[in-house]
């Protein structure tokens, strides 16, 4: 009787202690990582040049045992989501474009790292259009274009430049925004016909892949060299300091990133499949990201 009474309570003991180490150290992976079952979020705008870069952070953090979400939002809204701790990472901030948004949640966001530039962006035209070469071969001819000047969303600060742009050459356009999407489309739609058609580009981006497209010279310097870069909240540091050091080593080449985009958009490739591919062929870059 004595030995039944033992062994039912080492039974109940045992199932007592295997249920408080189920529950208490559900986040300890053995490797003394207690961060790796946080989720982490990343924020994804509609700008091609988002994806890959997301995509293969999210395949190393999920390697190093995170569960990685993405959020698909505006610039603006991403960065409201990185000031209240809703999204954790932006991996594709355009600087100096973005500089109100760093100076605005100062208090609450980190530029974490530099992903790459210089990057190549102003206002564009086919090359067929051999006399326009400068924002300043606007003026007067703003008619062949029939006043307009396409751009991507309204919600994206860059159209804040493209309106001093405007504003400080003095010419007679109007900004007309959409997707990134409709402003190719309408790009392309003018340049079958060879008809004059201005609007906003980037590099890296497969439309200079595409289109025979020319950037302006912008002699008043406004758009100014852009570069890309990681944004984390300022909690990421503390509540996960390994994937924070991974993002703070984050670095990959502009041509890398634009062959990335025309697999995924050209070829319609998966963007995991596409990022893995990286991963697979610069085990060494993704070994210095990760400090090993």
């Amino acid at each position: 009787m004595k030995k039944l009474i033992f062994g039912f309570v080492t039974l109940t003991f045992l199932f007592i202690f295997a249920g408080c180490n189920s529950n208490g150290d559900a986040a300890d992976d053995g490797s003394g990582n207690e961060e790796a079952s946080q989720t982490i979020t990343f924020g994804v705008t509609p700008w091609t040049s988002t994806v890959p870069p997301t995509a293969i952070a999210k395949i190393l953090l999920e390697d190093m045992g995170y569960t990685v979400e993405e959020t698909s939002a505006d610039a603006g809204s991403v960065y409201v989501g990185l000031s209240r701790g809703d999204i954790d990472v932006f991996m594709d901030a355009w600087l100096p474009a973005h500089n109100t948004y760093l100076e605005k949640y100062a208090d609450s966001i980190e530029n974490t790292a530099t992903s790459y530039g210089p990057a190549d962006a102003g206002l564009v035209v086919p090359t067929y259009m051999e006399d326009i070469n400068s924002v300043s071969d606007l003026v007067g001819r703003e008619g062949e274009f029939n006043n307009k000047l396409y751009s991507i969303e309204k919600g994206a600060s860059v159209t804040g430049y493209i309106n001093d742009v405007i504003d400080q050459y003095g010419l007679d356009m109007n900004q007309v925004n959409s997707s990134e999407g409709g402003m190719l489309a309408q790009a392309m739609k003018s340049m079958e016909q060879e008809e004059p058609v201005l609007f906003y580009g980037w590099r890296p981006h497969t439309m200079f892949n595409k289109l025979d497209i020319k950037v302006l010279e912008e002699e008043k310097d406004i758009f100014g060299t852009a570069s890309v870069h990681v944004i984390t909240n300022n909690e990421l540091k503390e509540t996960a300091p390994d994937a924070y050091e991974f993002l703070s080593n984050w670095s990959i080449p502009i041509d890398d990133v634009e062959a990335m985009i025309g697999k995924i958009e050209d070829e319609g490739q998966e963007p995991s499949a596409v990022a893995q591919e990286w991963i697979d062929n610069n085990q060494e870059k993704v070994d210095a990201m990760l400090a090993e």
